[in-house]
């Protein structure tokens, strides 16, 4: 029986619904090792049983480049795992734990949700993180343009599975279902008859004040017999002063409620009373958010430089993908949806037979091929030049 052991920054949700389907799923022992307790929003903390057994790097929060490094070693020499799972190439926490595996000969598992447009590519850069690639024996990609990118940088397509940017759907599912038409719930909660919700971080990249300006046109441009929807944004962060100023500036204070950030026991409340959900991002990887809102029921609207619009979305059946840029293509698709809620009715149900194959089940069938073929095909023992890239890799981000 294999011995895994993940790597991840914190737990939240969507790791604990994916390493425990896992764990249960295999009956393998799995460990999931995390450098903090604690995440910036907190509304994403939680506590639930599960069958994977957990283990905290706490003293390496504070302890630099070298208690980092240290307390991997030192946590990974004790699990002694027969394969390593690392979360991408650019974080601290996966690089300690690709040199342990390096140095002791331990196959690797790459989970990955960059997409090749995600940023702007330098060869430098992809030079190495080919290198770091290759010193995987398998991968677990988020989806489709996912894989891909893997497979430019040079893993063989035969080694790359897909499934790993998965949430609990039956969480939400279940949860919308009950508050469903619950009027005294919505009414509650303050909000509106009718409203398109977006839910994310107030980072620059997820074009929240775009959107606001969307939303705006939107409302100027709906036809008499239409009453426009509101819109409710869920989240908070650093942009919280200039999105403020936006809807200030487009004169829809009336139409745009900033909820602040709402935590997982809370969500299901403001999926269950939307219309339709709304994601606007300039560049995002994959867009978890989108997971939830189709497993919700909700028909989304999301930008095309989302990562999982290629598996998620289909233009007409459960949604539509739209130009973040476009302002004018957003608010004439929020138009389209908002009055016809027949179709809302039906791509909401699109939405939810999509996502019931991209749940907890994928990750876990496609981590136990990963966790196989890793086995199977272990790497030979890093050469100079690869140990080299990858000293200079954990030199860089520490």
């Amino acid at each position: 029986m294999p011995r895994v052991a993940g790597i991840i920054v914190n737990l939240v949700p969507y790791h604990h619904a994916r390493w425990d389907a896992f764990a249960r799923s295999t009956g393998w022992e799995t460990h999931l090792v995390e450098l903090t307790d604690r995440d910036e929003f907190k509304v994403l903390e939680f506590s639930a049983d599960a069958r994977f057994n957990r283990h905290t790097l706490s003293s390496s929060e504070h302890g630099g480049r070298h208690g980092l490094f240290t307390d991997m070693d030192a946590m990974l020499n004790t699990l002694s795992p027969d394969v390593v799972c690392v979360s991408g190439w650019g974080l601290a926490v996966s690089l300690a734990a690709m040199r342990w595996a390096a140095r002791n000969r331990v196959p690797l598992v790459m989970f990955s949700e960059s997409n090749e447009f995600d940023e702007a590519r330098s060869p430098v850069k992809e030079m190495f993180k080919s290198r770091l690639v290759g010193l995987c024996s398998a991968a677990l990609a988020g989806g489709t343009p996912q894989a891909a990118y893997l497979e430019k940088l040079g893993m063989a397509k035969n080694r790359i599975f897909v499934g790993y940017d998965a949430v609990d759907n039956g969480y939400f599912a279940e949860s919308t279902c009950g508050l469903a038409g619950n009027d005294a719930d919505r009414e509650a909660l303050g909000l509106p008859a009718n409203y398109f919700l977006a839910c994310s971080r107030f980072g620059k990249k997820k074009n929240i004040p775009g959107l606001i300006r969307a939303y705006a046109a939107y409302h100027r441009n709906s036809p008499d017999g239409h009453k426009p929807f509101d819109l409710v944004i869920a989240g908070d962060g650093e942009e919280r002063a200039v999105i403020v100023s936006t809807i200030s500036e487009c004169g829809v204070g009336e139409h745009v409620h900033l909820v602040g950030p709402k935590g997982y026991k809370e969500l299901p409340h403001y999926y269950a009373h939307a219309a339709a959900f709304i994601h606007a991002s300039t560049t995002e990887q994959w867009g978890l958010v989108v997971n939830e809102a189709m497993a919700s029921g909700l028909p989304v609207l999301a930008s095309r430089r989302c990562g999982c619009v290629t598996d998620l979305l289909s233009d007409g059946v459960n949604g539509w993908t739209f130009d973040p840029d476009n302002e004018e293509e957003l608010s004439r698709l929020m138009l389209r949806i908002a009055s016809d809620p027949d179709l809302r009715s039906e791509m909401g149900n699109r939405s939810r037979e999509i996502i019931s194959q991209w749940g907890p089940a994928r990750f876990s069938e496609g981590l136990r091929s990963a966790v196989n073929t890793a086995l199977a095909n272990p790497k030979t023992k890093a050469g100079l030049f690869e140990k080299l890239i990858l000293e200079l890799s954990c030199r860089k981000v520490s």
